[in-house]
């Protein structure tokens, strides 16, 4: 569900479609989805609660065990955003565990003529936590 903050979703979403609540859509021409969970995939790979205090639960995760090099798996805002400088800002926290499969983690912001423009990236293995 949406905080008042503009943009902003915990994943919350009691039973509702995730995407529609957050105002977000998988990308179909990726190679795999992201998902909604309130567990770990397994024990060994993500985390056993979200990020969120209280009583915050789920989170969005992608596993990436069964896919190969240069798979992707992409999910983008419903909303458009206009330009600014020092206005819009993107938070989130993230779980990245070290293995074989793992990734590159990418945030973009894509242009008004379509161009994605990579502004975030992060291979972090090292960490396991948020």
């Amino acid at each position: 569900y949406y905080t008042s903050i503009p943009g902003s979703c915990n994943f919350e979403t009691q039973d509702q479609e995730w995407t529609a609540v957050c105002g977000l859509t998988q990308d179909t021409t990726d190679d795999f989805d992201w998902n909604i969970s309130n567990s770990a995939f397994t024990e060994q790979t993500g985390p056993h609660t979200d990020h969120t205090p209280g009583k915050g639960q789920n989170f969005l995760y992608v596993n990436s065990s069964t896919q190969k090099e240069g798979n992707r798996a992409r999910i983008t805002t419903t909303k458009f955003f206009p330009a600014s400088t020092g206005v819009c800002r993107v938070r989130f926290w993230f779980w990245m565990f070290a293995s074989r499969q793992t990734g590159i983690l990418k945030v973009y912001t894509v242009e008004e003529h379509g161009m994605d423009i990579l502004m975030w990236s992060s291979s972090r293995k090292e960490e396991n936590k948020w």
